[in-house]
């Protein structure tokens, strides 16, 4: 079945007719590649196909699930936990490693309270409270030519002037590296400061097409990463990585939700691969609303 160029009443009844045409509604929905700007609430069919198993609810972290930089509200952890979780499994994606990811989530042993938890884009993966998977962006690129790159960066940076400089521009993670022009030792406030000033300025767009332009034989993909900073990652070491460890287990639906899913950000290629139902948010509780609406909670 073809949709092409349908309005946005159309496109709701169309989706419609599918759901209720067959209680097979998850590859249906796929066939239409629903956006969360036309949520359709699939609890009834979900429920006669045992959804806990077959579909998954991916949320991206930082934005998405808690404010920037900010430890996840306890309304919005108990929603995951108490109300979401027993009727579908959840899976996490951060850029950031499992340290960050652990303090963002509330603490505790984060692995274990949730399906799956993929830290650095997936790079370092857990399924059911126990690893599965680790890459190393050292072993992929060298180490000559990462210290090449990170020299780079440093001497670019030192000739920026910002309304503030902090620490900690460089992060050196398993499968990334995370480059921060204000450094990310910066406090809140100061993050504000920048945030606002990049966006006027196109900083981090600035330097993101620098680095293309210099390093393209690397094989390095550059995406904005949070409010911030830049992840740099071998190609194809985006959140999509994340894709391989879920496709083994079948699921017919996965559910993403991001907030950067624009051209730039680093939920673009996982919000717009065709293995995923993307859902564009904005804030933790946009996206709580939207899942609300999706399962008819």
């Amino acid at each position: 079945m073809q949709i092409a160029r349908l309005s946005r009443v159309t496109w709701i009844n169309a989706t419609q007719r599918l759901v209720s045409a067959s209680c097979i509604s998850f590859h249906a929905l796929r066939a239409v590649r629903l956006k969360s700007d036309f949520p359709t609430r699939i609890s009834n069919c979900a429920s006669a196909m045992d959804s806990r198993n077959k579909v998954i609810c991916l949320f991206d972290v930082d934005g998405t699930l808690t404010r920037p930089v900010q430890v996840i509200d306890t309304e919005i952890k108990n929603f995951l936990l108490s109300t979401l979780k027993p009727k579908t499994t959840i899976g996490l994606v951060g850029g950031s490693d499992m340290k960050k990811i652990t303090h963002q989530m509330g603490g505790g042993d984060v692995w274990k309270e949730y399906d799956y938890v993929f830290a650095e884009n997936g790079l370092v993966a857990f399924k059911n409270g126990e690893q599965i998977g680790e890459q190393s962006i050292q072993a992929f690129i060298g180490e000559e030519k990462l210290q090449t790159f990170i020299n780079y960066c440093l001497g670019y940076l030192s000739k920026l002037t910002l309304p503030v400089k902090r620490g900690t521009f460089v992060e050196f993670r398993k499968g990334m590296l995370n480059i921060c022009p204000v450094g990310r030792s910066c406090s809140q406030d100061e993050r504000v400061t920048f945030t606002e000033y990049d966006r006027e300025h196109k900083i981090r767009e600035t330097f993101v097409a620098d680095m293309k332009k210099n390093f393209s034989h690397y094989g390095l993909s550059f995406a904005l990463g949070g409010q911030i900073s830049i992840d740099v990652f071998p190609n194809g070491w985006d959140k999509t990585y994340c894709l391989q460890y879920l496709e083994k287990d079948n699921f017919q639906e996965i559910h993403f939700f991001g907030d950067k899913t624009d051209a730039g950000g680093n939920d673009h290629e996982i919000f717009n691969d065709p293995r995923t139902i993307g859902h564009k948010v904005t804030s933790p509780h946009d996206t709580k609303s939207q899942v609300v609406k999706l399962f008819n909670l």
